[in-house]
């Protein structure tokens, strides 16, 4: 009998990432390399390394870009048996322009795609079968005309079923206006039990505060943990009894920072799972601040290498690193 149970379920859109060779400028690059993208994919792969049973759900065009999203995922052991395939809507694509300092520059193509057709009436409750817990972002409620309700409707059916939920921002002011995105990212707050913002995205939210003062008004929207992004500073996580601080991890070689907050997802998420028990009676601070510390790992090394989640690690890898262990390499 085959085990459909799962630690945790993302839905989003992946896309196909094509990045110049030489890091050269686009309009004159030749050569590009392709590799998936996509925020809840980042977060499947990464949750999948560190041990955890993962099932990405999304909808991808019925074209060879749709099978490599497909394959690649498949590749990292993550379950993709519940993705749909759309034969009028394309996968969508988009391109890194390296030449300027700094981040990169992005370009999207997305618009139209098979994802942004994404429903209320196509959310299937078997997308949670045998799973503890949904992970979703503000990214797919920006994709289409339907797409917010239709995160809106999954994050209430998991609650509904007892799932734990995670949400992400991830703020594209490139995909929305800014009231929009306002609204819709705070009506979606009080459905999750851990909310994940970066310091600008509480700033866009709530207006110029100190950093406590995001925590405190989190919470009262009805998250039970908020574990904030401070960049170089490392990360800050609130719960109604206490507020703890997490060290960065330092940055060797910073190479390209997009894909740093999913892996920050990620290596939060893959402790906290392991206590979906204290998130109801009261998230410990020393688990509340294990889980800070190995989210700023993983938001550390992902900067350091080229792509969204290539240079994300294995738990084995991860326990070498905080254990203070020199690895073997021959």
């Amino acid at each position: 009998m085959q085990d459909n149970k799962v630690d945790v379920v993302t839905l989003g859109e992946s896309m196909i990432l094509f990045q110049s060779y030489n890091q050269g400028a686009l309009q004159y690059e030749p050569l590009f390399t392709k590799s998936l993208a996509g925020a809840e994919s980042n977060v499947a792969i990464g949750l999948s390394r560190l041990g955890k049973k993962v099932r990405w759900v999304g909808r991808l065009g019925s074209d060879p870009f749709g099978d490599l999203v497909l394959t690649t995922l498949a590749g990292e052991g993550v379950d993709v048996s519940h993705a749909l395939r759309d034969p009028e809507a394309p996968t969508a694509v988009y391109f890194k322009d390296f030449k300027r300092c700094g981040d990169p520059a992005v370009y999207y193509y997305r618009k139209g795609s098979a994802a942004s057709r994404l429903a209320p009436d196509m959310i299937d409750e078997t997308w949670l079968q045998g799973a503890g817990h949904l992970h979703v972002t503000g990214i797919t409620p920006a994709l289409g005309e339907h797409t917010a309700a239709a995160v809106r409707k999954l994050m209430e059916l998991a609650r509904e079923k007892g799932l734990t939920v995670s949400f992400d921002p991830n703020l594209r002011r490139k995909l929305w206006s800014e009231e929009q995105a306002r609204e819709t990212l705070l009506s979606l707050i009080p459905l999750c039990d851990i909310f994940m913002p970066g310091d600008e995205e509480a700033e866009f939210l709530l207006g110029p505060q100190e950093i406590e003062a995001y925590g405190r008004a989190f919470l009262d929207m009805g998250p039970k943990v908020v574990a904030m992004k401070l960049g170089a500073e490392g990360s800050i996580g609130f719960t109604q009894e206490t507020v703890v601080r997490a060290d960065p991890f330092p940055v060797e070689r910073l190479i390209d920072t997009v894909g740093a907050g999913d892996a920050f997802a990620s290596g939060l998420l893959s402790v906290l799972l392991d206590r979906r028990e204290e998130l109801s009676t009261g998230l410990g601070e020393e688990s509340l601040h294990e889980a800070l510390c190995r989210a700023n790992l993983l938001g550390s090394m992902a900067t350091q290498f080229k792509g969204d989640w290539e240079g994300l690690p294995t738990l084995a890898e991860v326990r070498t690193i905080q254990g203070g262990q020199k690895q073997v390499t021959r």
